[in-house]
């Protein structure tokens, strides 16, 4: 099994900044990709950005050249600074890891987070 838990929402004005940290802990062999997704209410989960475990990062084309993912694979970290904050990007943001419990390909599985809220105001 794989824990995460994410740090650092919260309320900001239009413009500001906001950095979110998951840690992941528990038993497992690997961790491959790692993301955020956010849920705005009344709507779908949606990627925002993912980062794979040898660095390559891909970002939905509304968060592109403002929000940067980042990951410390030896403490098991994932990072997303959000700036140049818009009120559009108000929601509940989830981190998302894709781990493994043994070297066995068959117990590669999708963990969530809690989620975090994260509100701008315009």
């Amino acid at each position: 099994q794989v824990q995460l838990v994410e740090t650092g929402g919260g309320l900001v004005q239009a413009g500001g900044s906001l950095r979110l940290s998951c840690a992941a802990s528990g038993n497992f062999f690997s961790i491959n990709t790692m993301a955020w997704f956010h849920q705005a209410p009344g709507k779908q989960r949606e990627l925002v950005a993912s980062i794979s475990s040898g660095g390559s990062t891909n970002y939905a084309d509304s968060v592109q050249g403002r929000f940067t993912i980042s990951r410390d694979n030896a403490k098991n970290i994932v990072s997303l600074q959000m700036n140049g904050l818009k009120p559009e990007d108000t929601a509940v943001y989830y981190c998302n890891a894709v781990a493994q419990t043994t070297p066995n390909f068959s117990t590669r599985r999708n963990y969530w987070g809690q989620g975090t809220q994260v509100t701008v105001s315009s």
